[in-house]
């Protein structure tokens, strides 16, 4: 099997305390927060779990988001209009504090979308 580390592994038990957010319970702290597992052509395919104490509801459809990692902000915007079109835009595209042009919307099938693109302007 594939040992994943750091950084592209994390688990919600490796989250800092933040303040206003209640500690993470005992039993989710192994659960995974964040995975990447490269593939290829530099393509990056990443999971999380999504428990349901932490407020997710796990149906079927909802249980997964497709990340895409446009070059430029312009293809980002591209596919993000194309992808929303006829959906719900979740999370409008903009600057996140991570430092990346961020957007989510769910496309008119019901499919997730997450776009996060690192070019600066």
């Amino acid at each position: 099997g594939t040992e994943f580390t750091e950084p592209g592994f994390r688990r919600f038990g490796d989250m800092p305390p933040m303040e206003g957010v209640p500690p993470t319970p005992d039993a989710l702290k192994n659960l995974v927060m964040h995975v990447e597992l490269p593939i290829t052509g530099g393509h990056i395919l990443m999971g999380t779990d999504a428990p349901e104490q932490m407020g997710f509801t796990v149906n079927y459809g909802n249980n997964i988001h497709i990340s895409l990692h446009p070059d430029t902000r312009t293809e980002t915007k591209r596919l993000f209009d194309a992808l929303s079109a006829g959906g719900k835009v979740t999370y409008d595209l903009q600057d996140a504090f991570w430092g990346a042009y961020f957007g989510s919307c769910t496309d008119k099938y019901g499919v997730h979308w997450m776009f996060n693109c690192a070019e600066k302007i």
